[in-house]
């Protein structure tokens, strides 16, 4: 099912399945901010993933002396999410455990994910509610895709990517092969000045960026007014994605608040880097901020 939230700016449309973004388009101008799901690149626009973030080593974990299987971030991005509250310019969708995800992951849960329209800013709160006597772990976070508009005197690579603050981060190598990171290899990235998009700088796979404070990532060329920023406030990394290497006019810019696994990992989830301990019958949030330009 489709949902759809609107202003004088900004018409959004969110698919009931994983309660993933479908279109963000200007109302002015009609343009498409947000990547069309191509299936011969990427057949995806913005999923949430949970309750985990990239890949499991051996697609396994454990908790309390059992064994379980996730696939690459979680199994929200292909569950139907129900309407939990919808006005003009904001709607919520929730996801709640059931037979199937208990099988996956024993925890009891409450995923609501909201959209609010703020004149040209799209803001995605996340709200994880444990409401269950016993203390949960999990990752989460967003992967919206972004589209590069490309014509005869704009290419991909007039397009960048600045981050805010200017400085340097850390910078956590992910394998390709694996989708498992390294963290004794990390190294820091020179992401005080801009970062060119080209077809060759997702070759290893996302860049992955530690966070220590609140971040701004943009997309922007000197070429046009088109530009989109992305600001989290309290996610500790960010990763910056495209397909390769079959490639696309788009990027995702995707705060987390987990990781995939390290190559070195025993699969215990409750010492999993970036884990989330939720206690009994607590709530996490996190929130988002999507500034659209053109």
């Amino acid at each position: 099912m489709g949902y759809e939230i609107k202003n004088q700016f900004l018409n959004v449309k969110i698919n009931s399945r994983e309660a993933e973004l479908a279109s963000v388009k200007s109302v002015n101008s009609d343009t498409e901010f947000l990547w069309q799901a191509d299936p011969e690149v990427w057949n995806r626009h913005a999923p949430i993933l949970f309750p985990i973030v990239g890949r499991l080593k051996n697609d396994t974990y454990q908790y309390q002396g059992k064994s379980y299987q996730l696939s690459q971030h979680g199994f929200a991005r292909d569950k139907e999410f129900k309407l939990l509250s919808q006005e003009n310019d904001a709607i919520s969708l929730v996801l709640r455990d059931d037979e199937a995800s208990l099988k996956e992951y024993p925890f009891h849960f409450e995923l609501v994910i909201t959209y609010r329209l703020l004149n040209n800013l799209l803001i995605e709160d996340l709200s994880v509610k444990n409401p269950s006597n016993e203390e949960m772990y999990f990752s989460i976070g967003c992967h919206p895709g972004f589209n590069i508009p490309v014509n005869d005197q704009l290419k991909k690579n007039n397009y960048y990517l600045q981050m805010f603050p200017s400085k340097d981060h850390i910078r956590i190598p992910i394998s390709k092969e694996t989708g498992l990171h390294d963290w004794a290899k990390r190294t820091i990235a020179a992401t005080d000045t801009p970062i060119e998009l080209n077809d060759e700088l997702f070759k290893d796979d996302a860049l992955v960026f530690e966070l220590k404070e609140a971040t701004k990532l943009s997309l922007r060329s000197e070429k046009t007014s088109y530009h989109i920023n992305v600001t989290t406030e309290n996610s500790p990394f960010i990763g910056v994605w495209s397909q390769y290497p079959k490639t696309a006019n788009y990027v995702c810019i995707e705060p987390w608040w987990g990781l995939c696994d390290d190559i070195n990992a025993d699969g215990d989830i409750s010492k999993k880097r970036g884990i989330i301990k939720l206690a009994p019958n607590e709530e996490w949030t996190g929130k988002i901020t999507i500034a659209l330009h053109e």
